[in-house]
């Protein structure tokens, strides 16, 4: 038996039948004639994968957004100050559409001496009056809303105090027994409540980077901080808070001045709701953080409410809104514990409330109509 050398079975490696050589790599581990590890896109779609990845960025863009455009609003109303204001016992029954109380205060609470000084307040005295009152009307089919003032002076019964001008209501019982005097004195249920204070007024319009007004006429009033010339102006916070409390050199008075509080807060929410403002992120916020600081609402008043109320005021500043008062008889009632007040046009002013009720179309009244 010759001996030789033979190859251990299991060991090696043949060629794979059928292989022809082609498992043989190259450098690399590459196949030499088997396809690329990386296939190369066309230039057809890399220019359709920029177009979808420009479209996700716009859309991701877009969406962050309008997260910023509610998350702005929303929490900015989480920040406001809230205050019982419902009343207790027997209330008017609830019309049609939604009726708000919209109040303005002299309350000199937040504010500094220098701003006190800058915004020309006077000093606090103690106690809080209301500076205006209004009745915010919004439809539920479509009627244009309507923003009502209450000459402050008016003489009505105040629950609990006898009779006497409806501001003293506020400086007795707050904002429950203003809406009760208020419902009480109309016949009409309050759906909600807005209240907004000098300091606060003041910062809205500087965070809207102010807001323009046409003066009808010069007025200067030192008491009210104020030396405008006539005309379409800017005016800032300070120039805009004597405008809307300036009395003294207004031949009409309280009447006067409720006129020209319709037409700022109309002028604000103008402003407010341009692309100036909406589209500018540090002037949006702005405007909203001088909201919560300066609002007081109702424990019971939505946000939805007090949007739909802002947007009254809106529409009242673009011309398709209705700007009015009750109808007064008399601004000089002699009342024996109230000095001079004013009397409603009794009739009349029954007449404007039952539209409200009842949500009816409502036309105002001519310009420049006042009691004599």
């Amino acid at each position: 038996m010759s001996e030789g050398r033979h190859a251990p079975q299991g060991h090696g490696r043949a060629p794979l039948q059928g292989d022809g050589g082609a498992g043989r790599r190259g450098p690399g581990g590459a196949r030499p004639d088997g396809p690329r590890d990386t296939a190369y896109p066309t230039p057809g779609k890399r220019r359709t994968f920029r177009r979808r990845r420009i479209v996700a960025l716009v859309l991701l863009a877009l969406l962050a957004w309008v997260i910023f455009l509610v998350w702005v609003p929303v929490s900015a109303w989480n920040r406001v100050e809230r205050v019982d204001n419902v009343p207790a016992g027997e209330r008017p029954a609830a019309g049609r559409g939604a009726t708000f109380l919209l109040v303005g205060s002299d309350s000199r609470e937040g504010l500094t001496a220098a701003q006190i000084a800058e915004l020309a307040t006077g000093p606090d005295e103690g106690g809080k009056r209301t500076d205006s009152i209004m009745l915010v009307h919004v439809s539920d089919h479509g009627a244009k809303p309507s923003i009502v003032s209450i000459p402050r002076d008016s003489y009505v019964p105040i629950p609990g105090h006898g009779s006497n001008k409806i501001n003293a209501a506020y400086a007795f019982g707050g904002a429950k027994l203003l809406t009760q005097t208020v419902e009480q004195a109309t016949g009409l249920r309050l759906d909600g409540y807005l209240e907004i204070g000098f300091g606060g007024f003041a910062g809205i319009v500087d965070g809207l980077g102010g807001v323009e007004v046409c003066v009808a006429a010069d007025m200067k009033d030192p008491k009210a901080g104020i030396d405008l010339k006539a005309g379409c102006q800017t005016l800032n916070g300070p120039e805009a808070l004597g405008y809307v409390r300036s009395r003294y050199t207004d031949p009409l008075g309280d009447f006067g001045r409720a006129a020209r509080q319709r037409q700022f807060l109309g002028a604000v929410m103008k402003k407010a709701s341009t692309p100036a403002t909406v589209l500018v992120p540090t002037r949006y916020s702005a405007f909203a953080d001088a909201a919560s600081k300066g609002l007081v609402v109702g424990e019971d008043t939505s946000l939805t409410e007090a949007i739909s109320v802002l947007q009254a005021m809106r529409q009242v500043g673009n011309g398709s809104g209705l700007s009015m008062q009750v109808p007064v008889a008399t601004a000089a009632l002699a009342t024996t514990n109230a000095g001079v007040a004013v009397k409603w046009d009794t009739p009349a002013a029954k007449v404007l409330f039952a539209a409200l009720r009842n949500d009816e179309d409502l036309v105002a009244p001519p310009a420049g109509t006042t009691p004599g």
